[in-house]
């Protein structure tokens, strides 16, 4: 029996450029309310995060600015997997 989706939207599995505070990173998918991303640093379950993501579009560079909070975190080697809601979110020209 397979286990049921706890998500509401459909991820899009594409690395794409995102920015933090002190730090860059690389997504490994993305919904309209959550991102799995790789990066640096040290971050726990339940603290506010603020992240931007680059979208190349046939109008030119966006930045998908978003803030939210980090959802779990999966360490591996030098690198942090930081799974984060999305609740307030914006698009900007790069």
């Amino acid at each position: 029996m397979t286990e049921p989706q706890k998500r509401k939207d459909q991820r899009v599995d594409t690395p794409l450029l995102v920015f933090l505070e002190n730090a860059r990173g690389v997504t490994r998918d993305t919904s309209a309310s959550g991102a799995f991303f790789w990066t640096s640093g040290t971050y726990t379950p339940g603290q506010p995060i603020s992240f931007a993501i680059e979208l190349k579009t046939a109008g030119g560079r966006m930045m998908w600015k978003c803030k939210g909070a980090v959802v779990r975190t999966e360490p591996r080697d030098h690198m942090v997997g930081v799974a984060a809601s999305i609740t307030e979110s914006t698009m900007e020209p790069a």
